[in-house]
């Protein structure tokens, strides 16, 4: 028996050792008491029963003695699942005792099935393993202990051997009567107590799987919600790097065109005039963007009115990059925009997020010469190509000024989401000045 708990039982220091069954609930020990007062009326009643059949004729201990022993051997599983360990011992040393002071009862189903409901709710449910081993231990010890004293002591057992000794000789076995009952004796309380230690790890490891499936389900709770989380920060991130830009771009057109309208104001009217409708449509412009950027933060946060989407326009994209360079000539910055394919139409594989992180990049590239450059011209480049088996896009800005001398300082955000942009889509970026004069914005995107 040793061997076969030290093979079922989980290894010292192992995962399944260390967890620990929690205790039983209230109505689990509700429904304890209720069970055990029902086993002991049907372990009256089948005592009764067995007394009509003549199973009780040898014992002259008095009746509602042999009803007071048989509750007390039934009593202790009230508390089975509560100190598991504790009722296994206190059951087996009640198996042995009153085994012994009334050998009739413990032949009785009830006796018998009330000790192994031990064993199994000890196996079951004990928290601490290496204290449920050692009680297995002292139980396996208390059974050989028991069947030793039945074979030797009990009045039961040598009423058996006579009667058999005392019947017809062709009726015996291969082996003599004290064998054959000692080794049938041994196989049963074998196959008992083996069956009670498996059936009782089977439930103690069904009740491990089912803590951890739970405690894997509030982990994926936890993990699918802060993944909801960071994709919040993210989009957030993404439209505050999208409201910069907007906001950079447009506010500095209309700062340079309101410079521009004062200085002629009063001299050349008709330029002031040509001035102030440029600041009113691209006032419009910026509104428009940044309504329809907003309106993303509202999109399945609030009901919206389908009248509030109609005057949203769509994300621009690698098409609308020509429209930019043209819009630059507008604000005294000559813009050449060229096109450069490996392969005809390899540009219409680009995506839609990747065309407005290309078009948002040329943005705020144009964007950062008129306001930090003295250049006067800019050539905007946008390639498709590939290197080592992956495909690219790559977008280059160049100009041919130099850095004003008393330009506002930036505050940055503009080339760090130039260099975000490029690094959420596995590329390089190159900012920095040339070697010859001017400055570079140069990003490669990847096509996934």
């Amino acid at each position: 028996m040793p061997n076969i708990v030290n093979r079922f039982l989980p290894a010292t220091g192992s995962e399944e050792s260390r967890w620990e069954r929690p205790g039983p609930t209230p109505d689990q020990q509700r429904r304890d008491v209720i069970g055990v007062l029902i086993v002991i009326l049907v372990s009256a009643v089948a005592l009764e029963l067995s007394r009509g059949a003549g199973a009780m004729a040898e014992e002259r201990s008095p009746i509602w003695l042999q009803h007071a022993v048989l509750a007390v051997m039934i009593l202790p599983l009230m508390l089975r699942r509560r100190f598991p360990v504790a009722v296994m011992l206190a059951m087996s040393a009640l198996f042995i005792a009153l085994g012994l002071w009334i050998p009739a009862l413990s032949l009785q189903l009830s006796f018998q099935v009330a000790y192994f409901a031990s064993l199994y709710s000890a196996v079951a449910w004990a928290k601490d393993r290496r204290v449920l081993w050692l009680g297995t231990t002292v139980v396996v010890v208390a059974m050989a202990l028991w069947l030793i004293l039945a074979l030797t002591v009990s009045s039961t057992f040598d009423g058996l051997i006579e009667s058999i000794q005392e019947g017809d000789e062709t009726s015996r076995g291969i082996l003599d009567p004290l064998t054959s009952i000692a080794l049938y004796n041994s196989i049963v309380n074998i196959a008992y107590f083996g069956g009670a230690i498996l059936v009782g790890l089977s439930s103690w490891r069904n009740a491990l799987q089912r803590a951890q499936l739970a405690e894997q389900a509030e982990r994926i709770t936890r993990q699918s919600a802060e993944l909801a989380r960071r994709a919040v920060i993210e989009e957030r991130l993404r439209i505050a790097r999208e409201l910069h830009d907007v906001v950079a771009h447009h506010v500095s057109v209309i700062g340079v065109q309101a410079g521009a309208a004062r200085r002629v104001l009063e001299r050349k009217p008709e330029v002031a005039a040509e001035a102030l409708r440029t600041i009113e449509q691209v006032s419009r412009e910026a509104v428009t963007d940044m309504r329809g950027l907003l309106g993303v933060l509202r999109s399945g946060a609030l009901d919206e009115d389908p009248k509030e989407n109609e005057g949203r326009h769509p994300e621009p994209g690698l098409a609308d990059l020509d429209a930019l360079a043209q819009s630059q000539r507008a604000f005294g910055l000559e813009v050449d925009f060229a096109r450069v394919e490996d392969v005809p139409g390899a540009l219409e594989e680009v995506s839609a997020p990747l065309a407005l992180s290309v078009y948002r990049t040329a943005q705020e590239s144009l964007t950062n010469i008129r306001r930090h450059s003295t250049a006067s011209a800019a050539v905007l480049t946008l390639r498709a190509g590939r290197s080592g088996g992956q495909r690219w896009v790559e977008l280059e800005t160049v100009d041919n000024g130099r850095p004003r001398q008393r330009a506002e300082s930036g505050s940055g955000y503009g080339l760090q989401g130039v260099r975000e942009r490029v690094a959420l889509h596995r590329g390089t970026a190159e900012i920095g000045p040339r070697s010859n004069g001017g400055w570079r914005v140069r990003a490669r995107f990847l096509l996934h």
